[in-house]
């Protein structure tokens, strides 16, 4: 979130940034109505609890001296003045209460960089990699090829769990599980990420801290009863690691990454991606996200953003990097790319990958900070995070970029190995 003074002292900056996002702006003035109220009242009870000091020195030494008896009207007054004390404290609680709610609603300020614009149809292409494949037949969509060699079963999955779910078998799950296990390599031992395995169960302070809630609490699967969401993506268990701590500037940037299953209800996508393993309820991905400190933020993103894309570029597959424009940029996020996939049995790019950084909006909310060196008092870290990759989207990618005529599927060079180990 954003810092409560830093909106009251530059509201029409913050007014602007959120006027780009699209975002109605009567929302901040209700923050600054709020606010106003806020100031308003504190001066009230600091005025009548130094009032309410100078008295209790009267009163005591009227008690002291020949004037007890004029010490009584005095003493009836203060109490008054207690109760209206009390009665403000109770008034300004709420108030806290509203206004930290409103705080909560305000999203991170877009960057300078981003293009303005209202929807994906406004984000703008950085650069491509590689060349769309070639074919001498018309290929085929995953889902049809999935059919086809008995890989892919959603009929069964929608008996098991409902719509949008899916069942791999065969070579699907072996495709699945090699680019799982190639990207956590690719990443641990090159990229110099460290590998973590976090709870798939994480409870409201976590969601909080980095953005999920309270503004999506649509898209997330509460546990009834209990105060646990299934996690949407791993960026939130991994992000809350070092929540409510502080990190020695010498171990920074920390370098995570993590592969669980991510589950979200889809709220509001209603008839988008129906077919295949596009938008499902649940699916997996190996997340990258990094803690690091202000001054390197923009430049750990860039090569946040090269350590996804180099997941594609060795499995050979084409894409190309857009940056999103600020209808389209995530609540928390300050700029984000996106890798966008070629699907030749879709004739269409596919998100397969968000790259983000979203500065100290997330620490803030989830008290995430650093020591420099040689200093005591800490400061905000800034959190990137992004997608290396999405692993469901990259057998998409794999089965429709490496289909054979025959409906086969041929196998990247580079997930050869895991498919000739032998026990």
């Amino acid at each position: 979130m954003l810092e409560l003074r830093f909106i009251r002292e530059n509201l029409d900056l913050v007014k602007e940034k959120c006027a780009r996002r699209g975002m109605a702006v009567d929302k901040l003035d209700e923050f600054s109505r709020l606010d106003r109220k806020r100031l308003a009242l504190l001066t009230e009870v600091e005025a009548l609890k130094n009032k309410r000091n100078t008295a209790s020195k009267e009163i005591a030494q009227l008690k002291g001296g020949p004037g007890k008896a004029m010490a009584d009207p005095l003493i009836l007054e203060m109490r008054e003045t207690s109760q209206k004390i009390k009665d403000l404290d109770a008034e300004l609680a709420g108030i806290q209460v509203r206004l930290q709610d409103s705080v909560m609603t305000i999203p991170n300020l877009c960057d300078d960089t981003v293009p303005v614009g209202q929807s994906d149809s406004d984000n703008v292409e950085v650069r491509k990699w590689g060349e769309k494949p070639a074919f001498s037949f018309t290929p085929k969509s995953h889902w049809e090829l999935g059919e086809q060699l008995r890989i892919l079963d959603f009929e069964r999955a929608a008996k098991l769990s409902g719509a949008r779910f899916s069942l791999l078998t065969g070579l699907a799950s072996r495709l699945d599980r090699a680019l799982t296990n190639f990207m956590l390599d690719l990443h641990t031992q090159r990229n110099g990420y460290t590998e973590v395995l976090p709870p798939f169960l994480v409870k409201s302070a976590s969601m909080t801290a980095t953005g999920q809630l309270p503004k999506f609490e649509a898209d997330l699967f509460k546990i009834q009863d209990w105060d646990l969401y299934l996690i949407p993506t791993a960026e939130v268990p991994v992000t809350n690691i070092f929540r409510d701590e502080t990190i020695d500037e010498k171990d920074l940037p920390v370098k995570f990454t993590a592969f669980t299953p991510c589950f979200r209800s889809e709220a509001g996508s209603y008839g988008k991606d129906t077919r295949g393993l596009i938008r499902q309820h649940q699916f997996t991905k190996v997340e990258l996200v990094k803690f690091t400190t202000p001054e390197t933020s923009t430049q750990e993103l860039e090569s946040l953003l090269a350590d996804a894309e180099s997941v594609l570029q060795l499995l050979g597959l084409h894409y190309r990097v857009v940056t999103l424009c600020t209808g389209d940029l995530g609540f928390s996020a300050t700029k984000t790319y996106d890798i966008e996939v070629w699907l030749p049995g879709q004739q269409a790019y596919r998100e397969i990958s968000s790259c983000s950084n979203f500065l100290d909006f997330q620490a803030r909310r989830g008290s995430i900070r650093y020591r420099p060196e040689g200093q005591k008092k800490s400061r905000l870290v800034h959190t990137l995070n992004g997608s290396g990759l999405a692993v469901g989207r990259t057998l998409v990618a794999v089965m429709e970029n490496y289909q054979q005529e025959d409906g086969s599927i041929r196998i990247p060079e580079v997930l050869k190995p895991y498919f000739e180990q032998r026990f």
